[in-house]
């Protein structure tokens, strides 16, 4: 999940080219419902149109609009990509956006499966710094499970099977040091 953390700047970056693609298309109108709508259903964007990160842009039309004049104008579209960038994004946001396929969907589904427990100041969003500490966290916890099962075998073999007898299988480090004795 290391990549994990950077899928928070990749989402503010594809909805900022997403925005800056659909405001080149349709520069006297700006980016409304209808032109969102339009270069969707155009099979000559099919190729340079992320629809997923326009599919986000157009459910989420009004939210954005944020004074409500029918357009998501470039500062609309900043404070968004700021918001995310320094904030983070929603289980909500994080859902929809990563429906792009632009993202593993192990990955989107460890964070969203964790989503509460990377949220350490629990505001409802998580930023790259959170999923940055969870993943050092989790990868901290695995190499302290992993030497704790080292120990264990290795004792183990140091001391040898005791529930077995005199069966090659018991083998262990010490054997030679007792061998003599035995005979």
């Amino acid at each position: 999940m290391a990549a994990g953390s950077s899928i928070i700047s990749n989402i503010s970056s594809n909805l900022t080219n997403t925005y800056a693609y659909l405001a080149s298309l349709y520069p006297e109108d700006g980016v409304t419902y209808k032109n969102i709508t339009a270069a969707r259903n155009d099979s000559t964007n099919y190729l340079t149109l992320n629809q997923s990160f326009a599919s986000y842009l157009q459910n989420n039309f009004s939210t954005l609009d944020k004074d409500g004049d029918g357009i998501i104008s470039a500062d609309e579209m900043n404070n968004l990509t700021n918001t995310i960038s320094t904030s983070g994004v929603s289980r909500t946001e994080l859902s929809q956006l990563a429906a792009s396929g632009a993202y593993s969907s192990d990955m989107v589904a460890k964070i969203l499966e964790n989503f509460d427990e990377m949220d350490t100041n629990h505001d409802g969003r998580i930023t790259s710094a959170e999923i940055t500490a969870f993943t050092h966290s989790c990868n901290m916890q695995e190499k302290i499970d992993e030497e704790n099962y080292k120990k264990a075998t290795n004792m183990s073999l140091f001391y040898g099977n005791e529930n077995a007898s005199t069966d090659v299988s018991s083998y262990s480090i010490l054997s030679y040091k007792y061998k003599n004795f035995n005979s």
